[in-house]
């Protein structure tokens, strides 16, 4: 037996009458009170709960998640809120919350920070998009889910100190003991209670693990996270890399809501047990009604439901197949009986999932959080309309948000009904592009491959079904695999580790961190410091001192820039950054190691940054006043004569919208108020301002700095005036969308907002001039003069038609006999407009047009051919083109194309006649 192996032995097991066993099926161990041939758990065993509940009493979700925090507040657990569905609003290496341990990594894991209470019990929303294709099948699986957890974090004793927490909790004995005695409060037989081992690998950790059935059904998974990668580990994990311990371990348990609530209902379906109002009206809108041989049916389907796991079978299609079996069931008539309510509860999950994304902020776009909302919307959408259910995929989502308590519901109604507009004109623009591919595939008469499928879906939005109808239309085949949309959504990434860090430099890594003066006194421009140390770089030297003034680049600010002085020479500072605490100046020469130096900041530069920087904070704060509390900051960048802040927002920001931010933004640096900043603790900054406060990204560290502007505050490190009144003022310069559900505003403050407006003033007063007008009559001039222009411009068209129609006339006089059929040959030396114009005049008239022109130096020649007449107009370009030096070509019926030689265009023209009857006759 390994060490790993002997992990699973616990003394609580001992003493309870626990043995391990070895699962007749599927050859899992597991440990149990009595002797079983099983594990428990699909496919080796059925749900035995279904019809019949597995608890004492029957729960709501609300019952239950109050039920499962206050048994663990009552073993000294302290209750801990719940985290938003968004991960990357605290983390930058992750998209959405997975689990109740997300919400305290990485940095109470890795015990750089406490943990906000030790022990603590927690109910977190999390989403798990790699479940997406396996939601209303299984019976069992939720996108949208809620983890209640106890976790307890400690550090080996022989850690001298050197983490934030210290001591051991409690680990693996007493969490199984917990996870009985609730099982036992619920009313449960002890005996009927499975712990299958199951090792546990993520994130760079791993550790062992019980998966907890009852029933069938997994209830909880007990994670002992105790190992980090290590390529010399004596440990092999279940994915092939290599661990060791270290030298904190945690208790990571996870128990679903929604399971152990429908546990205590025992519905043929998690779904019905979580959303059963929603259920109910979905069936009776979609028309579902089943007779009571029907429904007894869909009961024992549900009981078997379990082995439809997409991630476990190779197959849906035969998997259903024997269940049917099973069942004694036509295969088909059971799918034609499940489907439509599969369907249906995928609708009730999905807009839950909706609601939480959308309520907590996440804007649907392209790229990150935002895509993946986006695809579960599209699927919803689609599923929507598969079922016919007469109800707006807005008013869905609502109905989940009212019950999830959200007060935003106005602006997720909004962003669903935006994003349905928007997905309906995808699908306008990509079912052709999916015709051009069926046609092309069914040609080659192979099928269309799963890579293109599923790039289909991510940059045109069309989904796989609607592939799959296409293709059948035009003879093309498509395997739509059961896991697409997993597939899809880890083509985008929930997040990965993070890479290494590169080797740091010996020398850096024995510096001391930099004292960072600037945050004692923003303003104060001159200091004095001793070289600790240079480094040569291929462009100039890095110079380290023991404290500094300069800001370093970062969070979107710019480094300061000025000069060191010593006693014999002075050196520019051109760049600054800081690398592990230090803080680098870049020079051209070498000050001197040991040197005593004087710095001086460039004061200008400092004080525009210090402006832009602030007015950035009040902008973004001005835009949720204006445009919704959703609108977070999606990338930021400051410099001297402007600053840009991108916003998450469903849609483009309206001239109305931009003037009334500008005008809250500049009201607040009216109002003159303080700029100020504390260092308080992070888990007290978050529970009292929330996971806003990281609109720049998440700082390291168990204390950081945050920034109050009036009622904003954001977690920042750069440098800010210290009343708003010192920014002057604030001037959108305009916005652009950057990408879809991302909009950028570009503004300037202070001095540069002042020169922003005169540069605008300069334009307007030189374009006044040329309209020989005053300033304010430039917008109704030049309205007045554009129209006269597409007048004109109309007029010119009108006049070349109707010149076309006068040439067209003359045909018999110029018509050249080619066979059964006349054409017209001529130079006309007009421009390209004229050319088509003439020739579809004449073509209108049943002759063939064939016009050359020397107009704009080259030859160029224009072929029409009338619908009824056998030549390819393309083919005649050719060869005329040709004749000149050039090429060209186009469709059967007209064609342009021409050469630089103009001296022969005329000989070219001659040849005409002889170029159609020889075409004409091949």
């Amino acid at each position: 037996m390994s060490e790993l192996e002997d992990a699973y032995r616990l003394e609580y097991f001992e003493e309870e009458g626990f043995t391990r066993q070895e699962c007749a099926s599927c050859g899992v161990h597991f440990w149990a009170r009595v002797d079983r041939e099983t594990c428990g758990e699909p496919p080796c065993d059925d749900y035995a709960f279904i019809g019949t509940p597995g608890f004492d009493e029957t729960y709501t979700l609300e019952e239950m998640r109050e039920t499962f925090l206050s048994f663990f507040e009552d073993q000294g657990h302290e209750r801990i809120e719940p985290y938003p569905v968004a991960a990357n609003r605290w983390r930058d290496d992750v998209l959405l919350t997975q689990a109740s341990i997300y919400d305290f990594q990485p940095l109470v894991t890795s015990g750089e920070t406490p943990p906000p209470a030790n022990p603590l019990t927690i109910s977190q929303p999390c989403i798990r998009m790699q479940d997406i294709d396996n939601v209303g099948k299984t019976g069992r699986h939720t996108m949208a889910f809620e983890m209640m957890a106890h976790h307890a974090f400690n550090a080996r004793d022989d850690a001298d100190g050197e983490y934030a927490y210290e001591g051991e909790v409690y680990w693996k004995d007493e969490t199984v003991e917990y996870c009985d005695r609730f099982f036992e409060s619920m009313g449960v037989d002890p005996t009927e209670i499975v712990y299958i081992e199951d090792p546990w690998v993520g994130g760079g950790n791993a550790g062992p693990a019980f998966e907890v059935i009852y029933r069938g059904l997994e209830l909880a998974t007990l994670v002992f996270m105790s190992m980090e990668q290590d390529p010399d580990g004596e440990y092999e994990m279940k994915d092939g890399n290599r661990y060791s311990p270290m030298d904190t371990y945690i208790v990571d348990t996870g128990y679903g809501l929604e399971r152990w609530t429908w546990m205590s209902q025992g519905t043929p379906t998690v779904y019905e047990a979580v959303y059963p109002d929603m259920i109910d009206f979905l069936t009776d809108n979609a028309g579902i009604d089943h007779s009571a041989a029907e429904r007894d049916l869909i009961q024992e389907a549900a009981r078997l439901s379990g082995y439809l796991d997409v991630d476990e079978i190779d197959d849906l299609a035969s998997a259903r197949a024997a269940v049917a079996d099973e069942l004694d069931v036509d295969a088909a008539e059971l799918t034609a009986l499940l489907e439509p309510l599969e369907d249906v509860y995928a609708i009730a999950d999905h807009c839950r999932t909706l609601a939480y994304m959308l309520g907590d902020g996440i804007v649907p776009s392209n790229v990150g959080t935002g895509y993946l909302a986006r695809m579960v919307l599209r699927r919803t959408k689609r599923l929507v309309d598969g079922l016919d259910i007469d109800a707006p995929l807005d008013e869905l989502v609502d109905m989940q948000a009212d019950r999830l308590g959200y007060t935003n519901r106005d602006t997720i109604r909004d962003m669903v009904r935006t994003e349905e507009r928007k997905y309906r004109e995808t699908l306008e623009r990509g079912r052709r592009k999916v015709e051009s591919i069926a046609e092309e595939y069914a040609e080659r008469a192979e099928p269309i491959p799963r890579q293109t499928l599923i790039e289909l879906y991510d940059s045109h939005g069309i989904q796989p079904d609607m592939v799959a109808d296409i293709a059948r239309d035009h003879g093309a085949a498509v395997d739509v695999p059961d896991d697409f949309y997993g597939l899809v959504a880890a083509r985008h990434g929930e997040g990965g580790d993070t890479e290494s860090a590169d080797e740091r430099d010996t020398r850096l890594a024995d510096l001391p961190e930099t004292e960072r003066l600037f945050y004692d006194d923003q303003e104060r421009i001159e200091f004095e410091a001793v070289v600790l140390d240079v480094f040569e770089r291929e462009d100039g030297y890095d110079v380290v001192l023991d404290q500094t003034m300069f800001y370093p680049a970062g969070g979107g600010q710019p480094a300061d820039t000025g000069t060191l002085s010593t006693d014999e020479t002075t050196v520019e500072v051109t760049d600054v950054t800081r690398r592990d605490g230090v803080v680098l100046h870049r020079t051209a020469d070498d000050p001197g190691k040991g040197e005593f130096v004087r710095g001086r900041i460039d004061a200008d530069r400092r004080f525009s940054l210090m402006r832009h920087h602030t007015a950035t904070h009040i902008v973004g704060h001005a835009a949720r006043q204006v445009l919704g509390d959703h609108v977070r900051q999606a990338g930021a960048q400051k410099d001297t004569d402007r600053a840009r802040l991108d916003i998450r927002h469903f849609r483009r920001v309206s001239r109305e919208e931009v003037k009334e931010i500008e005008r809250v933004a500049n009201e607040l640096v009216r109002d003159n108020v303080p700029v100020t900043q504390e260092w308080p603790d992070r888990h007290e900054a978050e529970a009292e301002h929330g996971f806003d406060l990281y609109q720049g990204g998440v700082p390291p560290g168990q204390q950081i700095r945050l920034i109050h502007v009036d009622d904003d505050v954001q977690a920042c490190a750069g440098t800010h005036v210290s009343r708003t009144g010192d920014i002057g003022a604030i001037k959108i310069l305009g916005t652009e969308p950057i990408q879809d559900g991302v909009e950028r505003l570009v503004f300037a403050a202070g001095e540069a907002a002042i020169e922003a407006t005169q540069d605008t003033e300069d334009a307007l007063y030189a374009a006044a001039d040329t309209l020989d007008v005053d300033p304010e009559d430039v917008p109704e001039t030049a309205e007045r003069f554009f129209q006269e222009w597409k007048e004109r411009g109309k007029q010119i068209d009108r006049l070349k038609e109707e010149l076309a129609e006068v040439r067209a006339a003359a045909t018999d006089a110029d018509a050249v006999d080619v066979g059964d059929v006349a054409a017209v040959i001529r130079r006309m030396d007009a421009d390209a407009d004229e050319l088509r114009a003439t020739a579809n005049a004449i073509v209108d008239e049943g002759a063939v047009a064939v016009l050359g022109s020397a107009a704009g130096g080259s030859a160029q020649f224009v072929v029409g051919v009338p619908d009824d007449v056998d030549l390819n107009a393309g083919e005649v370009v050719g060869q005329l083109a040709g004749r000149v030096g050039g090429g060209g070509g186009g469709p059967p019926d007209f064609a342009q194309g021409g050469g630089p030689d103009v001296d022969a265009l005329d000989d070219a023209l001659d040849d005409a006649p002889d170029v159609l009857r020889t075409i004409r006759n091949t």
